[in-house]
């Protein structure tokens, strides 16, 4: 089983096989719009504009279970992406990360990667890294800021 077996509702509506992904670098991190680490956005954006022609892909999940910080529609949340952070990764529907209907791409990334003290997502922004063959190498924490990342991401491209 790998990340290619998992598909997602895009932000726009269209269903989205992650086997469209097959031979990338990805960077799946569950998102929200008023959170304190909000601004990674741009940081997310950068990494994607700076090794997207090597191979990267960052997915984007929109989620409001932690403290009602993604509320919009999703919209509202791809219009404030784009209107602020100048986001042009893939974005998706706003999902669940957590709990019993959390999205099965989410509960498999939380089996795959397990956090420090539970397997559970904490926080908005948590940060998956899946090497080209969709095997998830690493998970980072919410205040780990996209930028740290350019290494762990060199290595894989």
């Amino acid at each position: 089983m790998s990340v290619y077996d998992f598909s997602a509702k895009t932000i726009d509506g269209k269903d989205k096989p992650l086997a469209d992904y097959k031979g990338k670098v990805l960077l799946i991190v569950n998102t929200a719009s008023k959170c304190g680490f909000t601004p990674q956005f741009e940081g997310l954006q950068k990494l994607y504009e700076m090794y997207k022609d090597q191979g990267i892909e960052v997915l984007g999940f929109p989620c409001n279970q932690f403290s009602n910080q993604d509320p919009g529609t999703d919209a509202e949340i791809s219009n404030f992406c784009q209107a602020n952070y100048g986001v042009s990764f893939q974005m998706f529907s706003k999902i669940d990360v957590k709990g019993e209907n959390a999205h099965p791409l989410f509960v498999y990334l939380t089996k795959e990667a397990k956090g420090m003290v539970t397997n559970q997502i904490k926080w908005n922004f948590t940060k998956f890294l899946i090497d080209k063959n969709g095997e998830v190498v690493d998970r980072f924490a919410p205040q780990t800021k996209p930028e740290s990342l350019e290494k762990e991401i060199e290595k894989l491209l």
